[in-house]
């Protein structure tokens, strides 16, 4: 009877056994799954990027150089306001805020005019046309 009860302690420890390496493989196999759903997702994002990157590449082509007038003097940007805004500087002495231009262009003082304005002048500083010696202070260039 001692035989019968090892082959019995035994065969629940080799089933026991079998259950636990059957439930690690079914773990195995989950992280398998999400982690190929991670491969795939990382894949396409960089497909994705890939393509952005031809995207971008291929409109920087198309931008045109930043070019020098043949007096010397840098060419405005395309819009109504540069040249208005160094009149407004041709006629002042001093530095100003972009609050201080839309005044003296009859703009409302609504924070997006006054926003737009400053980007426009911190465009001209980009250019070289103006200086900004402290933040929000733009002066023209001497």
């Amino acid at each position: 009877m001692r035989r019968h009860h090892t082959y019995a302690v035994i065969t629940l420890a080799d089933d026991a056994a079998t259950c636990a390496v059957w439930a690690l493989a079914d773990d195995l196999r989950t992280q398998i799954d999400a982690l190929q759903t991670q491969l795939r997702e990382a894949e396409l994002r960089l497909e994705h990027l890939a393509i952005t990157r031809t995207t971008i590449t291929g409109l920087a082509d198309r931008i045109p150089a930043q070019t020098v007038a043949p007096a010397g003097s840098l060419e405005l940007p395309e819009h109504l306001d540069y040249p208005r805004i160094l009149v407004v500087f041709n006629d002042t002495t001093g530095p100003l805020r972009a609050r201080d231009i839309c005044q003296a262009l009859d703009f409302e003082l609504l924070p997006k005019h006054v926003e737009r304005t400053r980007a426009r002048m911190k465009r001209l500083v980009t250019i070289g046309i103006l200086t900004e010696a402290e933040p929000g202070t733009f002066s023209q260039k001497q």
